[in-house]
């Protein structure tokens, strides 16, 4: 599948979960039901997959974890924050440079309008 259609449908199961459970809730309660949604539609999901640093021969196991990776290629960031900041941002994008992911979504459940919650990430 396209990465542009995949995002389509990521965001799309992102936005039904949204419209039913409203913003205000824990992080928890919309990835369990976005995976829902994801395994749905047929996708290959990982939840909480982790990501050691590799510094030169050294494998260091930290506990960064990327809450949904989704067919080994879209890293998902979900947040439940008033905005987004710069730390936020680089989160997403050190995953995605540590697991050489092209593709990331930074989701924020806390907004009244999901559009206004989702940035779109391309390396």
């Amino acid at each position: 599948m396209v990465a542009s259609e995949m995002t389509k449908t990521i965001i799309g199961c992102a936005i039904k979960v949204h419209r039913v459970l409203g913003p205000g809730l824990l992080e928890s309660a919309y990835q369990e039901c976005l995976i829902y949604e994801l395994d749905k539609a047929g996708y290959r999901i990982q939840r909480e997959k982790p990501m050691p640093i590799i510094y030169e021969e050294v494998k260091l196991n930290h506990g960064y974890r990327i809450d949904i990776l989704v067919e080994n290629k879209v890293v998902i960031e979900l947040k439940t924050v008033e905005r987004f900041t710069d730390v936020h941002f680089a989160q997403i994008l050190t995953y995605m440079k540590l697991g050489e992911y092209k593709l990331g979504l930074l989701i924020n459940f806390n907004v009244n309008l999901l559009k206004n919650g989702i940035k779109r990430f391309i390396l």
